[in-house]
C-alpha cells in the first residue's frame, strides 16, 4: 500500500509511533548512528503540523507533495548547497557533468533567501546577456523568488530551448532592478579552450570542471606545443569558473604538480575524509604559470588555485575567490530521485579551509577596462611635424603598428598583466 494511503487515516500519535519505529530500524542498521535519544518532541511536532494541514488547510493537499516539501525543507535549511533532486533534476545534474544541458548557463547559489549568481558559463545565453558574478536574481518572469528556495528558482529559469525568460536582477552599481530577457538554449560547454598568446606563451581557459576536463587540459597543452614549440610559460584562466567535478579539479592540478598533496576533505563521518596526491610528471616541465581568478571562481576552481599556490607552482593573480569550500555528495534514492548533501569541507595542501574564506591572490588585479587616452587637441608626435625625417628603415614612425601588449590590455587588462608577469618570471628563471 502506498504511503499516502496509509497516512490519510493516521492520527498524530500513530504517525509518531510509525516514525519512531522506522528511525529505530535505520539506527540499528547504521554503523555511524548516534547513541543520543531520538527527538520525540520534534517528531511529535512534525506530525501535529502535518495533521493540522490535512485537517484545516483551505484545500486538500496530496500526501506525497507534503512529504516531499518536508524533505526539501530539511535539506534547504542546512546550507545553500544541500538539496532534494527529483528524477528530472537528478538527470539534468548528470547531463551537466557530461557537458550538455538545457537552460541559461548560470551557476547560482542561495543568499538570505535570494538567488545569487556565482558565475555565468562561457558561451551561454547568460554570458551573452552580461549576467555577472554577484548579481542577485530577484524575479523570474515578474514573480519574486525570495524565499522560494534554490531548486524551485532554478526550475523556473529552465524551460524549452528557444523560449524566453525575463530575470529581474539587482546589481551593486545599479540603483534599480535591471530587467534582462534571455532565450533558453541547450547548453553545450567546451570546458577547455587554448591559444598562443605571444611567441612561446600559452593561454588555457577552463570554464567549468567536467568529467573529461583533466584529459582535455593535457590535449590542449599538446596542441599549444604543436603551434608554438616548447612553452616558456602558461596563463591558466579560472575566472568565472563555478566549479564542477572534484576528480576533474584533482586531474587538472595533477597536470602541473609532480608531488605532494593536492586537496583533502574532512567531514563528520570517516568516509568523508580523504586526501588526493599528485603523481610524477609536470605537463609544462616546470615552466612558470600565472593563474587568473576572480569572485566568480568557486569550488573546484578554488581547489586548483589553492593547490598551485600552496606548492608555489603558480602565481595567483586577480581578485579573492568566491569561497565555496564544501563537498556535496550525490546520494541516489530508490525511486530515481537523489539527495545532494554537504558531507565535508575542502582543505588546501597547507591546511587552509576554502569555505567562506576563498583563495586570496598573490597579486591583486581589479576588474578594470583600459581605453586609449587622448590629450586635448590630440597628441603631437615627431611624425606630425612638417618635413620630419623618416626612420632608418625608411618607414614613417607614425605608421608603426600598436604593440600587441597594448591591444591585449584594451581587450582584457588582467590577462595582459598576467602575460607581463609571466615574461618577468621567465626572465628571472633564465
Amino acid at each position: 500500500m502506498r504511503l499516502s494511503g496509509l497516512l490519510q487515516g493516521l492520527t498524530a500519535g500513530v504517525l509518531v509511533a510509525l516514525l519512531i519505529a522506522n528511525v529505530q530500524t535505520v539506527t540499528a542498521q547504521s554503523s555511524a548512528a548516534s547513541d543520543d535519544d531520538l527527538p520525540l518532541a520534534e517528531i511529535q511536532r512534525f506530525t501535529e503540523v502535518y495533521e493540522r494541514i490535512q485537517r484545516d488547510y483551505v484545500e486538500s493537499v496530496d500526501d506525497e507533495r507534503l512529504i516531499r516539501n518536508a524533505i526539501r525543507g530539511m535539506l534547504s535549511g542546512l546550507d545553500p548547497h544541500s538539496a532534494y533532486l527529483d528524477r528530472d533534476a537528478y538527470q539534468r545534474l548528470q547531463e551537466g557533468t557530461r557537458g550538455e544541458f538545457g537552460g541559461l548557463g548560470i551557476e547560482v547559489g542561495s543568499e538570505d533567501g535570494l538567488i545569487k549568481v556565482i558565475a555565468p558559463i562561457d558561451g551561454t545565453p547568460a554570458d551573452a546577456a552580461d549576467i555577472r558574478p554577484g548579481d542577485l536574481i530577484m524575479r523570474v518572469n515578474g514573480e519574486s523568488v525570495k524565499g522560494l528556495g534554490l531548486q524551485a528558482a532554478v526550475e523556473r529559469m529552465r524551460g524549452e530551448p528557444g523560449s524566453e525568460v525575463t530575470l529581474g536582477i539587482l546589481r551593486d552599481d545599479a540603483e534599480t532592478t535591471i530587467e534582462v530577457t534571455l532565450e533558453r538554449a541547450v547548453i553545450q560547454v567546451d570546458s577547455v579552450r587554448a591559444r598562443v598568446l605571444e611567441s612561446s606563451f600559452g593561454y588555457l581557459r577552463v570554464s567549468q570542471f567536467q568529467s573529461r576536463t583533466g584529459e582535455d587540459v593535457l590535449e590542449a597543452i599538446d596542441g599549444l606545443r604543436d603551434q608554438a614549440g616548447p612553452l616558456d610559460g602558461l596563463v591558466l584562466d579560472l575566472r568565472n569558473n563555478p566549479g564542477g567535478v572534484l576528480d576533474a579539479a584533482v586531474a587538472v592540478s595533477d597536470a602541473f604538480l609532480s608531488r605532494g598533496e593536492i586537496v583533502s576533505t574532512s567531514g563528520r563521518v570517516a568516509r568523508s575524509r580523504d586526501a588526493f596526491t599528485a603523481t610524477p610528471n609536470d605537463a609544462l616541465n616546470g615552466a612558470p604559470m600565472v593563474v587568473l581568478v576572480n569572485a566568480g571562481s568557486a569550488s573546484a576552481a578554488e581547489i586548483v588555485a589553492g593547490a598551485l599556490q600552496d606548492h608555489q607552482r603558480a602565481v595567483i593573480m586577480g581578485e579573492a575567490t568566491f569561497g565555496k569550500g564544501s563537498v556535496q555528495t550525490i546520494l541516489p534514492l530508490r525511486d530515481g530521485a537523489a539527495v545532494k548533501l554537504t558531507t565535508a569541507r575542502y582543505y588546501t595542501p597547507g591546511g587552509r579551509s576554502i569555505q567562506a574564506e576563498g583563495i586570496q591572490p598573490d597579486v591583486e588585479v581589479a576588474n578594470l577596462q583600459v581605453r586609449d587616452a587622448e590629450a586635448p587637441g590630440g597628441t603631437l608626435r615627431e611624425s606630425d611635424l612638417p618635413r620630419h625625417l623618416l626612420g632608418d628603415g625608411g618607414g614613417d614612425a607614425g605608421d608603426a603598428e600598436e604593440p600587441p601588449e597594448s591591444a591585449l590590455a584594451t581587450r582584457d587588462y588582467a590577462l595582459a598583466e598576467a602575460l607581463n608577469l609571466l615574461k618577468g618570471l621567465t626572465i628571472l628563471g633564465d
